[in-house]
Formats: C-alpha cells, sequence, structure tokens
C-alpha cells in the first residue's frame, strides 16, 4: 500500500526518511566525551612515560641503526612534525574538556545556589515559626503558675468562710 504524501497526512505518526548527506554525522558530546577521556589521559604519568619511550626510541634508532634503515636523520624534523602535530590536536581538545567542565560547574553552582535560596528560605520560615511557638508558650499558663494560682485560691477560699463567721 503507496504511503499518502497528501498535506492533510503529514506523516506525524510515522517516521521521516533519514536524508542522505556526504557530511559525516557528528554528535558533539561523543565527540566532548572523546575529547575529555584524551585530555584525562594527556595528564596522567602513564602518558609521560609512553611518550618518553616513543620519543627515545626515535631518537636512538635514528641515531645508533645503520645508515640504510635511519627515516629521520640527526635534527629529527619528522619527530618533531609529529611532536607539533600532536600538541596542535592536544590544545584544542584540552581546552574543549576545560569548557565542558567550566559548563558542568556552572550548572552544578547554579543548582547549589538554588539549593542554599530553598535552605535559607526553609531557615528563615523554621525562624517565624518558633518565634511564634515563643509567644504563644509565653501566654499559656505553666504548671507551676497554676499550681500557684489554685493554691492562693484555696488560701482565700479557706480565708473567707472565717472571716464570714466572725
Amino acid at each position: 500500500m503507496a504511503r499518502s504524501t497528501s498535506p492533510r497526512n503529514n506523516g506525524l505518526d510515522t517516521p521521516r526518511e533519514s536524508r542522505r548527506s556526504i557530511r559525516p554525522n557528528y554528535d558533539p558530546e561523543v565527540f566532548g566525551r572523546l575529547s575529555e577521556r584524551f585530555a584525562r589521559f594527556l595528564g596522567t604519568a602513564r602518558f609521560l612515560v609512553y611518550m618518553t619511550v616513543f620519543v627515545l626510541s626515535w631518537v636512538f634508532w635514528n641515531a645508533l641503526a645503520p645508515r640504510d634503515l635511519r627515516f629521520d636523520d640527526y635534527p629529527f624534523i619528522f619527530l618533531t612534525l609529529i611532536l607539533s602535530l600532536q600538541a596542535s590536536y592536544a590544545a584544542p581538545l584540552i581546552l574543549l574538556a576545560q569548557n565542558r567542565q567550566a559548563d558542568r560547574d556552572r550548572i552544578s553552582l547554579n543548582e547549589d545556589r538554588a539549593q542554599n535560596a530553598r535552605s535559607v528560605a526553609d531557615t528563615e520560615y523554621l525562624t517565624r515559626e518558633l518565634a511564634s511557638l515563643r509567644i504563644t508558650l509565653g501566654e499559656v499558663a505553666t504548671r507551676d503558675f497554676l499550681r500557684s494560682e489554685l493554691e492562693d485560691l484555696v488560701k482565700e477560699l479557706g480565708a473567707k468562710p472565717e472571716s464570714d463567721a466572725k
């Protein structure tokens, strides 16, 4: 059965066919996570050890190997090119990872501010409630007050018949 292409049937109930494009599919979130992993790796001792072993191997091979097996003679221009290329990619990836971390920190800071505002509001509410309870309790008769008032009444009642008898 052929699909209707009338304007009334806009196809919201069916998935849209993907358009073919020459451009590669780019997901910034995946690229960002990859750059963070790479930046994290660049900041480790393991990376420094790997780079040191790589550079020393390169230098020793091109300095000590037989002349016909060397591929980068003394000024090691090709090694310099490779290290420059690595640095030119590493710097922007590290900056991208830092920007993503700054965004996460900003979101976390905003959430913390909102939480602090709620805590302050809750504290102010509880302070007002506590003050209200203190005022109310100030107006409530305590047990000792009632006892003393009752004792005074008993004394008055006990004293009145004697004065009436005279």
